[in-house]
């Protein structure tokens, strides 16, 4: 693959979006807030209820694993208790801390369930269970070839009761070597492992819901390329992806082998993916990187991610209602990367991009660079209703020859550069933008401030939008027949 060369070095002031670049201790609160309270991420409700009509039993850091595993007499060891479990069966976490060190007798495999008898482990309401690892333990959770699974309301992380080699732990929840199907994730808090927060290599029908997943040394959620199908049918709702890199071996991250930690990055699939109301956040690698086709983003926030912002590898990919902002991760030197890249093999692949708005600092690159490593091949890319804002001179947006534009009703602001946007050996001024399709335009869109983007009441952008089938906005706000550009739907 070819290295992305960013533009002539400019040595120009920065218009800052407000980073953030703390690496709080395992139980403060997470800097990630600050972007978090962007965009709706309390509890959903449920998108699937499974069925677990089987026994309950309960576990309980003071039980015994010679009891009955009733409330009042619960077990003690959680690997133990769901080897225990049938088809249909519930297990509840009593709250406490459940030390977890020993590759044989701790990690966590529950068997599988029915369609029509799902495997339930939770912990208890209202308080969240914690699954603490050490000795350099592979996982608490191994999903691999487990279905009809249901795993809620845990949290996941390094022991911080030990130090040294002691403290460190690998993988949150792993998929490996053979594929699983059917589960559901929610309410999950994992966070401060050296290595995957979801270590997931084959999965069908998988839903990761209200959870949040930060400070993983490898990336929040990833994993090897697909030996049966890759990731399939995998919806992402509601989740915090943050700080991936920022945490390894009881660091700060910086002696981490894996240097381009992601928020969110898998391998080539055919999907579909569905990533919704989420935010990826000040990860040392990218927001968000799909190689799988047919990937939806929707609804969600990519901001302060230190490389790429969102990339997409696969045919029939989406982008809509995605606020995109803020590369370097506190870090404004100039970088090859972009806020979004779109690269296939695919030919003719198509790639849409609905209401997104991208707005970008770091000076002397692209703001997006589309086939920049594979030039020759065809694809078509649709541009509605969008705003791409950069600052700093120099600035533009990169497309390859091969690459068949529609754009309607889009609007650029770089006010600092000449040029828009480079087609092939084309470059397009602000006045050339016609020529691209109708309603392009430059303007300031007026962002209510250089942290919220959210419209003016005089900003350019309102009114300036067409219909499309993305009828609400980022906040969930109803869009009207004549709609806004960007993220975001004005009201007064």
């Amino acid at each position: 693959m070819r290295k992305r060369i960013p533009l002539p070095i400019l040595f120009l002031p920065l218009l800052l979006f407000g980073c953030v670049r703390a690496t709080p201790a395992p139980d403060s609160v997470s800097a990630a807030d600050t972007v978090v309270a962007a965009i709706p991420v309390s509890p959903a409700p449920p998108t699937d209820s499974p069925v677990s009509n089987g026994r309950v039993f309960y576990v309980s850091p003071d039980g015994n694993d010679s009891a009955e595993g009733s409330r009042e007499a619960p077990w003690r060891s959680p690997a133990n208790a769901v080897q225990r479990l049938h088809p249909g069966d519930t297990l509840i976490f009593l709250d406490g801390k459940y030390p977890l060190r020993d590759f044989e007798h701790d990690i966590l495999r529950p068997p599988s369930g029915e369609p029509n008898a799902w495997i339930t482990l939770r912990g208890e309401e209202g308080a969240r269970p914690v699954l603490a690892g050490g000795n350099n333990l592979l996982t608490a959770i191994d999903l691999s070839g487990a279905s009809y699974l249901l795993l809620e309301n845990l949290e996941i992380t390094s022991d911080s009761a030990l130090s040294g080699e002691e403290a460190y732990f690998r993988d949150g929840i792993e998929i490996l070597g053979a594929p699983a199907s059917h589960l559901i994730l929610r309410n999950l808090y994992i966070h401060h492992v050296d290595e995957f927060g979801l270590n997931v290599q084959d999965v069908e029908d998988f839903l990761v819901e209200n959870c949040r997943i930060e400070y993983a040394g490898f990336g929040a959620m990833g994993g090897p390329a697909g030996d049966a199908g890759g990731w399939r049918d995998v919806r992402v709702r509601n989740c915090v992806l943050a700080y991936s890199g920022h945490y390894y071996q009881g660091g700060d991250g910086s002696s981490r082998p894996y240097d381009r930690p992601d928020g969110f990055g898998i391998e080539a699939s055919e999907g579909p993916i569905l990533i919704e109301n989420t935010v990826a956040a000040h990860n040392y690698g990218d927001g968000l990187d799909s190689k799988a086709a047919n990937t939806t983003i929707r609804a969600s926030i990519v901001a302060e991610n230190s490389c790429d912002g969102v990339k997409l590898w696969g045919d029939n990919s989406a982008l809509e209602n995605v606020l995109i902002y803020g590369r370097g991760d506190g870090d404004f030197s100039p970088t090859p990367w972009a806020s979004i890249v779109v690269d296939t093999e695919t030919p003719n692949a198509v790639f849409t991009f609905r209401h997104v708005t991208v707005a970008d600092s770091v000076p002397e690159t692209y703001l997006l660079y589309v086939q920049y490593d594979h030039p020759e091949i065809p694809i078509r890319l649709i541009w509605e209703n969008d705003i791409f804002a950069a600052y700093g001179a120099g600035r533009s947006l990169f497309l390859a020859p091969s690459v068949q534009l529609e754009m309607r009703h889009t609007l650029f602001f770089l006010p600092e550069s000449e040029t828009v946007l480079r087609l092939g050996e084309d470059t397009f001024s602000c006045n050339a933008l016609d020529a691209l399709g109708e309603g392009n335009f430059c303007a300031d869109p007026r962002f209510l401030d250089e942290k919220d983007f959210h419209l003016r009441a005089d900003s350019p952008a309102i009114d300036a939008g067409i219909l499309s089938d993305v009828t609400v906005d980022l906040a969930g706000v109803p869009r009207d027949s004549a709609p806004d550009l960007g993220v975001y739907e004005w009201k007064p």
